[in-house]
């Protein structure tokens, strides 16, 4: 069964309470999504922590029950 985007959002703010997340079926079809995440959490990380940040919040859903996501992330703007 695909994985809904409000529940990828969910699980998502659950790890990062204070991330911006906009989140995009890509396909229409519940499989492949794309996110641009925004949190404080990412300052000083590099694009894979922050990546990694992510996947650990899915709770190994990543590759099972969510197929594909699409990573953007960034900290905010000073």
């Amino acid at each position: 069964m695909p994985m809904d985007a409000t529940e990828i959002e969910r699980l998502i703010k659950k790890k990062l309470p204070d991330a911006q997340v906009t989140i995009r079926d890509l396909a229409g079809d519940g499989d492949h999504y794309a996110a641009e995440i925004v949190s404080s959490e990412f300052s000083g990380k590099s694009r894979v922590q922050q990546h990694q940040i992510v996947y650990e919040a899915l709770e190994g859903n990543m590759g099972g029950t969510l197929h594909a996501l699409a990573l953007q992330t960034s900290a905010p703007d000073s």
